[in-house]
C-alpha cells in the first residue's frame, strides 16, 4: 500500500500509529512512510518513525489531514543562520 501524505496508517507489526507526514522513494524498492503519532496530553511531541510501506495498512473512518500551502509553502521557521 502506498502512504499517501496525510493519511492515518498503522504499522501491521508494531501497531505503532500516526498521520503520514512523510514518504521516500529509494531506487532499490524499500519505499518507506514517516507516520508521526498524536501528541501527548501535555502537548508534548510524541516522536515520528519511519516503516516501510508493505508493512503499513490505513486506518479506516479517520479524514485525510489536507494543508493549504498555497500562501506559505515550506517550512514555518527560517533555516539556523551562524
Amino acid at each position: 500500500m502506498k502512504a499517501v501524505l496525510g493519511t492515518t496508517m498503522r504499522d501491521a507489526i508494531t501497531g505503532f500509529s500516526g498521520v503520514v507526514v512523510g514518504r521516500v522513494e529509494y531506487l532499490t524498492g524499500c519505499n518507506q512512510g514517516l507516520l508521526q503519532p498524536k501528541a501527548k496530553e501535555d502537548g508534548t511531541l510524541n516522536d515520528s518513525a519511519w516503516f516501510d510501506e508493505q508493512r503499513l495498512e490505513a486506518v479506516a473512518g479517520v479524514p485525510r489531514v489536507k494543508l493549504d500551502n498555497g500562501t506559505t509553502p515550506g517550512c514555518d521557521k527560517p533555516a539556523p543562520k551562524r
